[in-house]
């Protein structure tokens, strides 16, 4: 897949387009893409993905503070073109481009540098400012500059439609099994393994903490979560723990991810990690004591083998 940042570079005959955020890259999401694959295919174009970054709340200042996303920039790269799409448009969003109507958009982008012949777009699509451009606007732009509109019905899922504001809701109340449902992968987080105060190693089981490669990215509920470890190119299952440790840590002052990878003894410290989750298996609570917290430990690893076994 061929990755655009700077339009004047793009050499493109012909395509068919799809636009968004496509935060997750989800099912919905992978719905649309494989049918702009399946097109471009049939009529012998190019597939263009165009994306717009950052995301245009965070330029837009709606609720910028509380949004945090699915993907990074290079992870939602990663997704779109392991779906085949030949080419993928990196457009900065900018209160300029912000303020385009969606013929504006159209001409300058869609037509002048992308040559489109058809743009797929999701039922939930809207262009130009402020969103407001309707089909009709769409409609009259595509007859002006000779393109066909194809617009899909929602993709549902258990007759629900998929969004990624519904998988961003689910992690936030620890539903990893209704996130990886809707996004057909399991969710992950990335980051580096950095130096804690080493109390797990003292009560028999040592944990790597996770500083995380992007602060945008969403940290699921506060619990114990069944999940695999990437490290050094090998996988491993292992215990998550994303809390504030109240048995502890009597202030509890800051948030900490905190993995036990099972079956591994290697120094990992200032190495990167990748981990998926699988499954909440409890809430983070305050134990009486430490040796009450390492009994229920025995019980969370014992509970997450389990539940591997039986997959």
């Amino acid at each position: 897949m061929k990755i655009y940042k700077n339009l004047d570079t793009i050499k493109i005959k012909k395509s068919v387009v799809t636009i968004g955020v496509f935060d997750g890259v989800h099912v919905g999401h992978k719905y649309v893409l494989k049918e702009l694959n399946r097109i471009a295919r049939e009529k012998n174009i190019e597939s263009v993905v165009v994306t717009l970054w950052p995301h245009p709340r965070y330029v837009l200042n709606k609720d910028a503070d509380k949004l945090q996303l699915l993907n990074t920039l290079d992870e939602k790269q990663r997704l779109i073109a392991d779906i085949g799409i030949n080419n993928l448009v990196i457009i900065p969003f900018t209160k300029k481009f912000a303020s385009l109507n969606s013929c504006e958009f159209i001409k300058q982008y869609l037509v002048d540098k992308l040559n489109i012949s058809e743009l797929i777009i999701g039922f939930d699509n809207n262009f130009g400012k402020n969103k407001q451009d309707g089909i009709p606007e769409l409609e009259y732009c595509a007859e002006k500059y000779n393109f066909i509109i194809n617009r899909l019905s929602a993709k549902e899922k258990n007759e629900m439609n998929i969004s990624s504001t519904k998988i961003r809701n689910a992690l936030l109340k620890g539903n990893v099994e209704i996130a990886n449902n809707y996004l057909a992968y399991n969710y992950f987080i990335s980051g580096t393994v950095v130096s804690g105060n080493k109390i797990g190693r003292q009560i028999g089981f040592p944990t790597a903490n996770i500083n995380l490669n992007n602060d945008n990215k969403i940290i699921p509920a506060d619990g114990v979560y069944a999940v695999k470890v990437n490290v050094k190119g090998k996988e491993y299952l292992g215990m998550l723990n994303i809390g504030y440790r109240p048995t502890i840590n009597v202030e509890y002052s800051e948030k900490r991810i905190e993995v036990n990878i099972f079956d591994f003894n290697d120094d990992v410290y200032f190495k990167d990690v990748s981990i998926e989750f699988y499954k909440k298996i409890r809430d983070e609570k305050k134990f009486y004591n430490v040796e009450m917290l390492r009994k229920q430990l025995f019980i969370d690893e014992n509970a997450i083998r389990d539940f591997f076994k039986s997959m």
